[in-house]
C-alpha cells in the first residue's frame, strides 16, 4: 500500500470566472483570532485521524466549508504545493494554513499541534507495546478506529473527486493513475512526475500568461529566505553538537539524528515511501524486526496526527532494542523524540521559504496546468488507498469482518450524510470496537 500525497483542487478557468469567484469567497472569510486558531489546532491533533486522506479532508471541511478561515482555491493550490514537496503533505498543508493567517507565529502554532498530541500517544503506546507487547483490549479499539479510518478515506474520494474532475480529461488522468498505482505497482512520485509534465503539455493547447520577470524579482526580495535557512540550522546544530558531544559520533542517538535528517530531504511520495527507505536501512541492520515495522504502521494509521509519526515508533524501538549504555527507555524516548524532531523540523522550513511563492506562482498558467492534472492524479491514488486499507479491514485474515464493514458504513453515513463531528465517530468507534471485544471476543 503505497501513501498518497493527497491534493485537493486547483481548476484553470477563464480570468473572468476565476476573479470572480475569488472575489466572493474573498469576501465571506473569517479572520480568526490567534487564540481561537490555537484552539482549533490544539482540538484538530488530537481528532486528525485517518492519515494524509483523512486529515486534509478534514481540513478542507473545517477550515474551509466551515469555518471560512481559508479560501478555496488557496487551500487548493497549497495542497498541490504541498504534495512536490519532500516530507508530510498534511503537516506542511497546516503549516501553511497557520502562516496564512497569522504568519510564521501562526504556523508553528498549527504544525506543531498537529504533531504534538500524537508525539505522547505514540510515546505510551510504544512503551506498551515494547515491554508488555499486544493488549487485546487495545488492539479491539484500534480495530474500530480503522473502520472509521476506511470511512474517512471514501468520504475524502468523493468530495476531492466531485472538486477534481471539471471535465472528462481529468476523470481519465485519474483513471491512469490508479492503473499505475493498483495493477502496475508503478511509485507515486512518477505518477506525480507523469502528471506534471502531462499538464504542462497540454498547457500548450491554451493561451497561457505566465508570471513576469518583475514579479519574480518581487517575490524574491520580499521573501525572508536567509533568515529561515539561519535559523532553521542553528535549531538543527545545537541539538546535534550537544548529543555530539555528551554521546560521542559513534552512538545510535547520534547516528540516528544525521539518517532521519538525511531521511527528510530524499523520501518523496509520503509515510509508506518513507518507511520503505527506512526499513532498508533499520530493519537490515537489525536495530528493529520487520514485525516490529509492520506492528508500528499498525500504530501510526490509528493514532492521530501524521501517518509518518511512525518514524518515532521506529525511532524508539530501535533505541530499545539497542540502548548500549544508555538506560533502555531513556535510550528509546531519546531516539523517539530524535527522529520526530529531525523529520518535521524541514517540513517547517520548506513551508516558511516556499509558502510566500504559492500566491504568485498560481498566475502561472503553466504550472496551474501541471498541478491540476497532479490533483486528477492524486484522487486515483486516494482511491487505491481506499479499496487497499478497506480490504485489509474487511478481509484480515482471508474471511470477511462483518462488524468492520457494517462499522466502516454506518461511519460513512454519519461522515457524509449526516454531517456529524469527525471526532465524535472517532470515538464511537472505539467504542464499538472495545464493546465487540467484551460481547463477543
Amino acid at each position: 500500500m503505497l501513501c498518497l500525497k493527497c491534493i485537493l483542487k486547483f481548476n484553470l478557468i477563464n480570468n473572468l470566472q476565476y476573479f470572480e469567484r475569488n472575489e466572493s469567497m474573498s469576501g465571506e472569510l473569517e479572520k480568526p483570532t490567534l487564540l481561537d486558531a490555537f484552539k482549533f489546532w490544539l482540538k484538530f491533533g488530537f481528532i486528525s485521524f485517518g492519515g494524509p486522506a483523512g486529515q486534509i479532508a478534514l481540513m478542507q471541511r473545517e477550515l474551509v466549508e466551515q469555518r471560512k478561515w481559508i479560501d478555496s482555491e488557496d487551500f487548493l493550490h497549497a495542497l498541490n504545493f504541498c504534495m512536490l514537496l519532500p516530507g508530510p503533505e498534511a503537516q506542511q498543508l497546516a503549516t501553511y494554513c497557520g502562516w496564512k493567517m497569522h504568519g510564521i507565529k501562526g504556523g508553528i502554532i498549527a504544525g506543531a499541534f498537529f504533531v504534538i498530541p500524537s508525539i505522547f500517544l505514540l510515546l505510551v503506546l510504544s512503551y506498551i507495546y515494547a515491554q508488555y507487547g499486544s493488549i487485546p483490549q487495545i488492539n479491539a479499539v484500534l480495530d474500530g478506529f480503522k473502520a472509521v479510518v476506511v470511512a474517512i478515506v471514501v468520504e475524502a474520494v468523493l468530495k476531492i473527486g466531485k472538486k477534481a474532475f471539471k471535465s472528462y480529461w481529468y476523470i481519465i488522468i485519474s483513471a491512469l493513475a490508479f492503473i499505475a498505482i493498483f495493477f502496475l505497482h508503478i511509485p507515486f512520485p512518477i505518477i506525480v512526475l507523469t502528471a506534471f509534465i502531462s499538464g504542462l503539455i497540454a498547457s500548450k493547447f491554451s493561451v497561457i500568461d505566465s508570471i513576469s520577470q518583475t514579479d519574480i524579482q518581487e517575490i524574491k526580495r520580499k521573501t525572508n529566505i536567509f533568515k529561515v535557512l539561519a535559523v532553521c540550522l542553528f535549531l538543527w546544530l545545537v541539538p546535534f553538537l550537544t548529543l555530539l558531544y555528551f554521546l560521542g559520533f559513534e552512538s545510535l542517538p547520534v547516528k540516528k539524528y544525521l539518517f532521519f535528517t538525511q531521511a527528510a530531504f530524499v523520501t518523496f511520495g509520503g509515510a509508506y515511501a518513507v518507511l520503505a527507505y527506512v526499513n532498508q536501512a533499520v530493519v537490515s541492520s537489525g536495530l528493529i524486526t520487520a514485525r516490529q515495522s509492520v506492528d508500528g504502521l499498525a500504530l501510526a494509521e490509528t493514532t492521530p496526527g501524521p501517518l509518518i509519526m511512525v518514524l518515532q515508533f521506529v525511532g524508539f524501538m530501535a533505541g530499545w532494542n539497542h540502548p548500549g549504555e544508555l538506560n533502555q527507555l531513556f535510550s528509546a524516548i531519546l531516539c523517539a523524540l530524535i527522529a520526530t524532531y529531525t523529520t518535521f523540523l524541514p517540513s517547517f522550513m520548506f513551508i516558511f521559504v516556499g509558502a510566500q511563492y504559492v500566491d504568485k506562482l498560481r498566475q502561472n498558467r503553466y504550472l496551474a496546468s501541471g498541478l491540476s492534472f497532479v490533483t486528477a492524479a492524486v484522487v486515483g491514488v486516494i482511491l487505491n488507498l481506499a479499496l487497499t486499507f478497506g480490504s485489509a479491514v474487511a478481509f484480515p485474515d482471508s474471511q470477511i469482518d462483518i462488524f468492520a464493514v457494517l462499522l466502516s458504513v454506518a461511519a460513512f453515513i454519519a461522515l457524509y450524510f449526516l454531517k456529524i463531528d469527525v471526532l465524535l465517530i472517532v470515538i464511537l468507534g472505539g467504542l464499538c470496537g472495545l464493546a465487540k471485544y467484551f460481547l463477543i471476543g
